[in-house]
C-alpha cells in the first residue's frame, strides 16, 4: 500500500468538491432547494448531502488550525451549518469556500501535526487523507442524485478502497459490534478491478475477525469490474448485483460483509 502524500490529498479535497460542485450546477433540479432525495442516503436531500460535506470540512479545518487535543464541538466551528438560505449557488460557494480552507489549513499544518482524531492517527495527515475520500464518496452520491457520471482517478479510488479496509479494522480492534460479527474461518472475499493492474485485494475471516492485504488469490467470492464500480459497490454506492460488476461464487458471503462493514 502507497498512500498518495499529503499534497495530493489537500489537492484532491479540492479537486474533488469541485467535481461535485459541478455536478450540482450541472443537475436539472426539480426545486431550488436541492430538496431531491439522495438514493444511497435516503434519510438526506441533496442540499442536506451539501451541508454535510461542508460542515465536516469546516470541522476538520478548525480541528486542525486549533491543533485540538479532543473532539470539539460543531457549534464552534464558523460557518458549520452554511448559509441561511436555500439557494444552490450560495451553499455551492459555501462548499468551495470550506474545501479550500480546509486544504490550506492542512497543508500550512504538514502531515505531522499532531491533533484529535477518532483513527489509529491523531495528525494532520489522518484528516487530510480522511476528508479526500470522504468527499470522493459523497460525490458519488451526489452523481447518484442528479444523474451525473462518476470516476474516480485509479490512484484515489484504490487509496479509496485501503483506507475504508484500515477504518473496518480499526473499527474491529475498537470493539464496534457490527465489524466484530465480521468473523469466520475459511471464508473470504476477493476484490479484482479489471482495468487497473494490481488493483486487488483478499479479505479473510477468523475466528477473531478479519484480516486483508492486496492481492490476487482465490476466494470464497470475488467482486469483479471497472476499479470505480468495484468501489461503490464496496461502499454501497452500488447494488452487488448490478450489471455494471460480476460477483462469482458466494454471493451471501459478499452481501454478509456489506451489511455489517461501515464506521463513523
Amino acid at each position: 500500500m502507497t498512500l498518495l502524500g499529503h499534497d495530493r490529498y489537500c489537492d484532491e479535497i479540492v479537486a474533488q468538491t469541485e467535481r461535485l460542485r459541478a455536478v450540482l450546477s450541472g443537475a436539472d433540479l426539480s426545486a431550488p432547494d436541492l430538496s431531491v432525495t439522495v438514493p444511497s442516503c435516503p434519510d438526506w436531500t441533496l442540499g442536506q448531502l451539501v451541508r454535510h460535506l461542508g460542515a465536516a470540512h469546516r470541522w476538520v479545518e478548525k480541528t486542525v488550525r486549533i491543533r485540538a487535543r479532543e473532539e470539539i464541538p460543531d457549534e464552534g466551528v464558523p460557518e458549520f451549518e452554511g448559509p441561511d438560505d436555500s439557494d444552490p449557488a450560495a451553499l455551492a460557494a459555501w462548499l468551495t469556500e470550506g474545501a479550500e480552507m480546509t486544504a490550506a489549513t492542512l497543508r500550512a499544518a504538514g502531515p505531522a501535526a499532531e491533533v484529535w482524531s477518532w483513527g489509529w492517527e491523531r495528525n494532520a495527515g489522518f484528516w487530510a487523507r480522511r476528508m479526500t475520500h470522504e468527499t470522493v464518496i459523497h460525490r458519488a452520491d451526489a452523481a447518484l442524485a442528479a444523474g451525473g457520471a462518476y470516476e474516480v482517478d485509479p490512484a484515489v479510488a484504490a487509496d479509496t478502497i485501503d483506507e475504508f479496509l484500515q477504518c473496518m479494522t480499526f473499527a474491529l480492534a475498537a470493539g464496534d459490534p457490527e465489524a466484530a460479527e465480521l468473523r469466520g474461518a475459511g471464508r473470504s472475499i476477493h476484490l479484482h478491478a479489471t482495468d487497473v493492474p494490481d488493483a486487488e485485494w483478499l479479505i479473510e475471516f477468523g475466528d477473531d475477525g478479519f484480516t486483508w492485504r492486496r492481492g490476487h488469490e482465490k476466494a470464497t467470492v470475488a467482486l469483479r469490474g471497472p476499479l470505480t464500480e468495484v468501489l461503490r459497490v464496496f461502499y454501497r454506492r452500488l447494488p452487488a448485483d448490478s450489471e455494471l460488476v460480476e460477483v462469482l461464487g458466494d454471493a451471501k458471503l459478499l452481501d454478509f460483509w456489506l451489511e455489517r462493514a461501515s464506521f463513523g
